[in-house]
């Protein structure tokens, strides 16, 4: 299934009354979720032999921060928590509601810390370690690349 089609389909399932679909074939797996006026997709490919693949996703345990960036700090104890896509990062579900998580909250692996849009999709992004939130590295709104640190986890927290 091709970017164009599963966004003509979540276009399609946006304006009907359903909440929630899941497609399931050979090749892929795909569940939309509705969350207010926004869907949230979750998209597996099935392991199947691909002639052209993606660069491989980093391990999904935690690096360090890198010592290099000095500040008045000692970062290198703290755990990042980075962005798995380009896309538009936000803080909170919509305009109105509180944050996913704030300075000096606990979180812990599955938590959802924010939301990423990409391509008029809103991906939950949850944290994959288990702390306590030591500093937001992004505005809320802004524009971030793959691999960027959104925020620095204190694993002794």
């Amino acid at each position: 299934m091709k970017a164009k089609e599963i966004q003509e389909l979540i276009d399609f399932i946006s304006n009907s009354g359903l909440a929630e679909v899941k497609i399931e074939t050979e090749e892929f797996k795909l569940s939309i979720k509705k969350y207010s006026e926004a869907p949230a997709v979750k998209f597996e490919a099935a392991p199947a032999p691909v002639a052209v693949s993606a660069p491989a996703a980093a391990a999904p345990a935690p690096s360090p921060a890198a010592p290099a960036a000095a500040s008045k700090e000692d970062t290198s104890k703290l755990i990042e928590i980075k962005s798995p896509m380009i896309g538009t990062f936000y803080r909170t579900p919509n305009p109105d509601a509180d944050a996913f998580v704030n300075v000096g909250d606990t979180v812990k692996p599955g938590q959802t810390v924010c939301i990423i849009e990409a391509m008029k999709l809103f991906n939950e992004i949850e944290s994959e370690v288990s702390g306590r939130i030591v500093k937001v590295l992004v505005e809320n709104a802004q524009p971030v690349e793959y691999d960027q640190p959104l925020f620095l986890v204190d694993p002794a927290g």
